[in-house]
């Protein structure tokens, strides 16, 4: 048996893999965009062709499907009258002041969106039933437009799911794919139940496709699961059915790694850094898994819970150009694994990778741990024409495109800790993804952050998360209570078909009950808010409601009725993990040993004599100052001159930030 974390991004698909002694083994291959399968079979023959397979998987073909508006075609099935409730939206602006903006047109045509009789109240009451008359012609109507998918979402479906349940057996009995809002997400507000259920449909064949395409390729007792937007994982027969559980599947697995190691290395505070090929991902740890359930995707809303993350378009292949203005500009478009950037051989736009490397940032001849040699000899005709445009010298245009990239993804780290009233200097940088490690001290010195730990495999740390993952299952149900009205039992009884529910799933994919971990919440809000806080559900929900509304908004008016809008239920099952290994501390050296070469890198427009530090040879204790670079198989650690890094028990570097 062998066990394999994958994960999918632009540029590169990264493998993790255990041995049945836990040995641990990586593997980097270039992503493989028109058919991302590709890359991940591949990875797996070279890895464990002919061995018996547990394999955890983030995908980003949901994320691709819908932001490069490449899902299937797709209908929608609604109430008459509602039709365009899935155009209307709401009415707030995406950008506030710009004075020709114009809405984003929804992917889903007037022609192929469908009104029905029958009507269900707040309450759950049948007051006009459905005519399956009527639906039979509004299927036939589907199939004639040749439509791949369907969403069905109907008034109050939360409330009573009768209507809904006909209209799937309707079209499961013509063969069209379909789902239905009340199992993606059974609570109020039809714009954005309708608009994660749509996406759902939107996806959802693209996803069974490809998930095929991997089974098969695989044994009849491998086992495959598909992470999930919400830190854990599920089979692949619930994120076929189930996509947009899937949306944000790769940055999770990154936050849940950095959750984990974190927690066993000491630190709780946590804002995880992930910078890969094509994009930057944010997130705040403070103590826990940050989780969301007003996500957007393509300005679309998302309301399953997930990992509460911010992304950026900057990544090592972000492609530098001049504006309409002259000033210099990088991202968010990306060179991606093809044509990639110039040094890997065929890009011919300077990429932030580019930059890197023609500062001697970047060793032509260690990257991927020497396995990929970096076309250095490319560069130099590139960035005089593109420095000769701006007037610059070459050195300054290098610099210049990695500070305006630090600042793309400074504000991103901003956005989610002071914007949010966190005090930056409280918290650990934690440092992963391919080109993470190479601008994370510069953006610690910028924001004010003491320390950034950058953990073993930081380039792999996605792939290590997924494996370090239970399994996790959310749901919910808007009850909408006001707390005059109900009392602690009430609620307890709420909970119970959830409860049944959650224990159902979670034997079905082989958890017994002693690994079943239930956590309890509620949506809370004044009575005359639109908008609710979660808090957990305890015996003083109340009181923690009032604290939680103070913390968020500086006030709390505890003579106001509250209201429990939904309740949600998390549930975990516990699977087996790799352990993380502590070494103990043998000395407190310079890291001599692992001393390989000096070369020259620039910092400041200077040329400084840099060492060159194999990170495989390092051991706990070690301290080295900057300038020095690290190498390793997945990622290339840059410490600048006001840096010194220590390596701790478990081999993280952790890296204090001076003057």
């Amino acid at each position: 048996m062998i066990t394999i974390g994958i994960d999918t991004g632009g540029t590169f698909t990264d493998f993790i893999y255990v041995d049945e002694n836990g040995s641990i083994g990586t593997y980097k291959v270039l992503s493989t965009p028109g058919n991302p399968a590709e890359a991940v079979i591949n990875g797996i023959q070279k890895i464990a062709c002919n061995r018996q397979k547990f394999i955890v998987h983030g995908s980003t073909v949901a994320t691709n499907a819908i932001l490069e508006r490449k899902g299937v075609k797709c209908a929608l099935i609604t109430n008459k009258g509602f039709e365009d409730v899935i155009a209307i939206g709401r009415q707030t602006r995406e950008k506030l002041y710009d004075l020709s903006y114009e809405k984003q047109d929804f992917f889903l045509s007037e022609s192929l969106r469908f009104g029905i009789k029958g009507r269900v109240n707040f309450a759950g009451e049948i007051l006009e039933d459905i005519d399956e008359e009527e639906i039979k012609r509004v299927i036939k109507k589907i199939q004639e437009a040749h439509v791949e998918s369907v969403a069905v979402s109907l008034l109050f479906s939360f409330a009573n799911p009768t209507h809904e349940q006909i209209i799937g057996k309707m079209l499961n009995e013509f063969g069209i794919n379909y789902s239905l809002s009340h199992k993606i997400l059974p609570e109020f507000r039809e714009f954005e139940r309708t608009s994660t259920t749509v996406l759902n449909a939107y996806v959802s064949p693209i996803m069974k496709k490809y998930i095929s395409e991997l089974r098969s390729k695989l044994f009849l007792n491998d086992s495959l699961r598909v992470m999930q937007s919400n830190g854990g994982s599920i089979s692949v027969e619930v994120a076929m059915n189930e996509s947009v559980r899937t949306i944000l599947s790769g940055p999770a697995g990154g936050v849940v790694g950095a959750f984990e190691i974190g927690k066993v290395a000491g630190f709780d505070k946590l804002i995880t850094f992930d910078m890969g090929g094509t994009s930057t991902d944010v997130s705040l740890i403070n103590g826990k898994l940050p989780i969301t359930t007003e996500s957007k995707i393509a300005g679309f809303p998302v309301r399953v819970s997930m990992v509460d993350l911010h992304t950026v378009g900057a990544g090592g292949g972000s492609i530098a150009y001049i504006d309409e203005g002259g000033s210099l500009r990088v991202g968010p478009n990306s060179a991606g694994a093809d044509p990639g950037p110039i040094c890997y051989g065929k890009g011919k736009r300077i990429t932030v990778t580019d930059a890197n490397l023609y500062l001697g940032r970047l060793l032509p001849d260690r990257f991927l741990g020497g396995s990929m040699k970096l076309a250095s000899e490319r560069l130099e005709p590139y960035f005089k024409n593109f420095a000769h445009k701006l007037s610059m010298n070459p050195v300054s245009l290098s610099e210049g495109i990695l500070d305006v990239a630090n600042a793309t993804m400074e504000r991103a780290i901003r956005v989610i800790s002071v914007e949010r009233g966190f005090d930056v200097r409280d918290f650990t940088l934690f440092s992963f993804g391919g080109a993470g490690a190479m601008h994370a001290l510069f953006l610690a010195k910028s924001l004010n952050i003491p320390r950034v730990m950058i953990p073993v495999n930081p380039g792999l740390l996605s792939a290590v998360g997924m494996l370090l993952a239970d399994i996790i299952k959310d749901y919910s149900l808007t009850v909408m209570l006001r707390s005059g009205k109900t009392n602690f039992e009430t609620l307890q009884n709420l909970f119970k078909p959830l409860i049944e529910k959650g224990r159902k799933d979670l034997r079905e994919e082989g958890v017994g009950e002693k690994d079943m971990i239930f956590k309890y919440y509620l949506d809370m809000r004044y009575r005359g808010q639109s908008h609710e806080i979660t808090v957990l559900f305890s015996d003083n929900y109340i009181e923690e409601f009032h604290y939680a509304h103070k913390k968020h908004f500086g006030y709390s008016n505890q003579d106001k009725e509250t209201e429990v809008v939904n309740i949600r239920l998390r549930v975990h099952g516990l699977l087996k993990k790799p352990q993380l290994k502590k070494f103990s501390k043998k000395t407190t050296s310079s890291g001599k040993y692992a001393r390989v070469s000096d070369t020259q890198a620039i910092f400041n427009s200077r040329k400084l004599k840099t060492t060159v530090y194999d990170r495989n040879l390092l051991h706990p204790g070690n301290v080295i100052d900057g300038p020095a670079i690290i190498t390793e198989y997945s990622s290339t650690v840059i410490l600048p001159p006001f840096t010194r890094l220590e390596v701790d028990n478990y081999l993280n570097l952790i890296v204090e930030i001076g003057d």
